[in-house]
């Protein structure tokens, strides 16, 4: 009986200690309502336009500069590449919500981790169209929450300008990348920041007028 007393203490302890930190904090104290919906991402999504951005990437402990474009190819595929302020092609990639293709990519990035980290980012931060089924709100955000495999994307409006400023990609209990944007219409950000909450990496584009 006391071996059942001190199993059921220590059970109720860690239960105690580790279930608060099981709660994503990304949108504690909104309040929470049940709809379904798709949200479409209108960034990047202009087949006219092609979206070049002066680039920084930080990636387990290396730095590279240069320019970043984005075009979208038809409905459904993006082609983005990444280059040197010299025109030395550091990457180049083919992205849909559903594959990922490498075209190129320079031998020294060429690890497995950077690249799934890669495809990770920029298939999240190209993706279109997020389905949701729930909705929360504050005074100053809309927050839209959709799953994602495994994982789950909130995304945050801002309430005056109706435009995406936000979007927290997360498990069930931690937040792991942050993508925030600045808009400047409703096609365009003029900056992006995509951050990890668990491994150095870090890219900054800001837009070239």
């Amino acid at each position: 009986m006391r071996q059942f007393r001190i199993q059921y203490f220590l059970i109720s302890f860690l239960a105690i200690v580790l279930l608060p930190s099981c709660a994503v904090k990304t949108v504690s104290g909104f309040k929470e309502i049940k709809k379904e919906g798709v949200y479409e991402v209108s960034y990047f999504s202009d087949k006219a336009t092609d979206y070049v951005y002066k680039a920084h990437i930080s990636i387990y402990g290396k730095d590279f500069g240069g320019i970043f474009i984005a075009k979208k190819i038809n409905d459904s595929i993006y082609r983005t590449a990444f280059t040197t302020e010299f025109g030395n092609k550091l990457f180049d990639f083919e992205i849909s919500d559903n594959s990922f293709k490498v075209n190129y990519i320079l031998e020294e990035m060429d690890k497995k981790i950077i690249v799934n980290t890669l495809k990770r980012d920029f298939m999240l931060l190209l993706k279109q169209e997020h389905a949701y089924k729930n909705k929360y709100e504050s005074s100053g955000f809309e927050v839209y929450k959709s799953e994602d495999k495994k994982r789950y994307n909130y995304l945050f409006l801002d309430a005056e300008s109706n435009r995406l400023v936000k979007l927290v990609n997360a498990t069930k209990g931690k937040e792991k990348i942050e993508i925030t944007y600045v808009p400047e219409s409703s096609i365009l950000a003029r900056n992006i920041v995509i951050d990890h909450k668990n491994i150095k990496l870090k890219i900054e584009l800001n837009f070239i007028q």
